[in-house]
């Protein structure tokens, strides 16, 4: 009697081509749960703070807007201790204004870029402040003598017409920085009037660049 062949090589191929699959599977499952578990943990992850460059400082403003009103810085000059009775506006006899600190001589522009004219008294400038909130006030009185004639600080305004300058002389303390000057403007109370309620006037900041 005739024995039968037991194809073994076959069966063997068989198991070595199923684990070879299997094999295959297994890889693509771990490559795809690597791939999700890096989505979700870069999903996850607290982004890294922004890099703030050190060097650069609060902005400046040299112009502001009130209504209809651009406020413009012209010129800041220190005058020093002392103004100088003969650059006066009476140098036959006006005497020399002194100060342990430093007089500043501001001048800002004011424009009407509106369509009607802006009545007087409705705008001026005010006090400087410093950098650490010091405020310094105009020295109208003692200084008027150093002051232009007219001054046209609060002067009316009409549309479009170049700006008109407001002159004013400040008596600041030496170790003052960052200085800069209030501007105002009271609002309209109606179509045609301006209130002058203190409670309805609006105020802004102008940097200034103090020259010798």
């Amino acid at each position: 009697m005739k024995k039968k062949k037991i194809n073994k090589p076959i069966s063997l191929s068989l198991q070595a081509g199923q684990v070879s699959r299997l094999l295959l599977v297994l890889a693509i499952i771990i490559f795809v749960a690597a791939i999700i578990v890096f989505t979700v943990l870069k999903a996850t992850s607290v982004p890294p703070k922004p890099v703030v460059d050190e060097t650069i400082g609060p902005k400046v403003a040299y112009e502001a807007t009130l209504g209809d009103i651009k406020f413009t810085f012209q010129e800041a000059r220190d005058m020093g201790k002392v103004l100088v009775g003969v650059q006066s506006r009476f140098p036959d006899w006006q005497k020399n204004l002194t100060t342990t600190e430093k007089f500043i001589k501001v001048q800002i522009g004011a424009q009407n870029k509106g369509k009607e004219n802006i009545p007087e008294r409705v705008w001026n400038i005010e006090n400087i402040v410093d950098s650490e909130g010091r405020n310094y006030v105009p020295q109208d009185n003692t200084a008027d003598a150093w002051l232009p004639d007219p001054n046209l600080c609060g002067a009316l305004l009409k549309p479009e017409f170049a700006a008109t300058p407001c002159v004013r002389i400040y008596e600041v303390s030496k170790i003052s920085t960052g200085l800069k000057i209030i501007v105002s403007s009271f609002k309209k109370e109606n179509a045609a009037d301006f209130s002058t309620d203190e409670r309805n006037k609006e105020t802004a900041l102008i940097d200034l660049i103090v020259t010798q």
